[in-house]
């Protein structure tokens, strides 16, 4: 399995656009092909000292963290679904820098092979 991840900040104000871009996303990722697409709101995400969520994406007063997942069956299989996945008409302006409900520039992500699964 390979798994795309990340961690964004979301207006609070803006949590309501943000799912509404997020179910779009997720049903598209799916009907490309992902096996899983999960994006989970801050509940239990303590500050810390050194290292935390909120400092990784400088979280500003009246933002939550957001962290987010999809999964795939192979990083070969993510590439190939990325693609169809962005050059897919539907996703349009919602992807669009200028029309996401939260700072991009802030967003963390990477790609991970599975190391352990339970």
């Amino acid at each position: 399995m390979y798994i795309d991840g990340f961690v964004v900040a979301v207006p609070e104000k803006n949590l309501a656009a943000y799912r509404r871009m997020s179910r779009k996303a997720g049903k598209l990722w799916r009907e490309h092909g992902a096996l899983d697409y999960v994006e989970a709101v801050g509940d239990d995400v303590p500050a810390g000292k050194s290292t935390s969520f909120a400092k990784s994406v400088k979280l500003k007063p009246g933002e939550v963290v957001v962290f987010a997942y999809i999964v795939y069956g192979s990083r070969v299989q993510r590439d190939r679904i990325n693609k169809k996945v962005m050059a897919d008409p539907r996703l349009g302006a919602d992807m669009a820098a200028a029309s996401m409900p939260f700072d991009s520039k802030r967003m963390i992500f990477g790609g991970f092979k599975t190391f352990v699964r339970i």
